[in-house]
């Protein structure tokens, strides 16, 4: 997979993870309490953002994204 198409998937996912966020901030404010879609929203980031965190940790583990941190 090349680089630029590994930043536009992490872009993407926090692109959603964003939009979910902002969506349960409207239907929080919105509904006031009467549906769950706030609720549904907020699930929906959270697992959106452990995939995220799993699908870089496995980039990390199998050598596909390469670490540039201080130690290396």
């Amino acid at each position: 997979m090349s680089s630029s198409l590994q930043k536009l998937v992490i872009i993407a996912f926090l692109v959603v993870i964003l939009w979910n966020l902002g969506a349960a901030l409207y239907y929080m404010v919105v509904d006031k309490g009467r549906s769950n879609r706030t609720v549904k929203s907020l699930s929906w980031r959270i697992g959106l953002s452990v995939c995220l965190i799993l699908l870089v940790a496995l980039g990390l583990f199998t050598g596909v994204i390469k670490g540039h941190g201080i130690y290396q």
